[in-house]
C-alpha cells in the first residue's frame, strides 16, 4: 500500500493551463530568434507583401532547457497535424521561396548616376 502511495507522489500532474478573460490572441506570420547563453528571444511580427517594416507584436524569453522543451512539443504537434490534415509544404521545389513571396514586386533602389 505505502508503494502505491509513494508511487502516486512521483508521478507528475499536469499542468493546468488559465487563460486570462483579457488575453488577447497575436496573429504572427513570422519570428525572428535570437540567444544568449543564458536566455533565447522569441520576436513575433507580421508584415504584409511589399511592406518593408516589419512590426514585432510580441517577445518571448526563454531559457534554453525551456527553448529546448517547446521545440520538442511543437515538433510533435506538427507530426500530430501532418497525420492528421497532410504533410505542411514548404515553399522551394519548383515554388517561390519564402522571401520570395513574401517581398514579390519589391525592387532593389536604382544605382545613383554619374555626373
Amino acid at each position: 500500500m505505502a508503494d502505491k502511495e509513494n508511487e502516486a507522489k512521483k508521478k507528475p500532474r499536469p499542468l493546468k493551463l488559465e487563460l486570462p478573460p483579457d488575453l488577447d490572441a497575436v496573429y504572427a506570420n513570422l519570428v525572428g530568434v535570437s540567444y544568449t547563453p543564458g536566455e533565447f528571444v522569441l520576436d513575433f511580427g507580421r508584415t504584409l507583401p511589399g511592406q518593408r517594416n516589419l512590426k514585432v507584436l510580441s517577445r518571448l524569453l526563454m531559457s534554453p532547457v525551456g527553448a529546448k522543451m517547446f521545440y520538442r512539443a511543437l515538433g510533435t504537434r506538427l507530426a500530430r497535424y501532418e497525420a492528421s490534415f497532410g504533410e505542411i509544404k514548404m515553399p522551394g521545389g519548383g515554388h517561390p521561396s519564402l522571401a520570395d513571396e513574401l517581398f514579390r514586386g519589391v525592387q532593389p533602389p536604382e544605382p545613383p548616376s554619374e555626373e
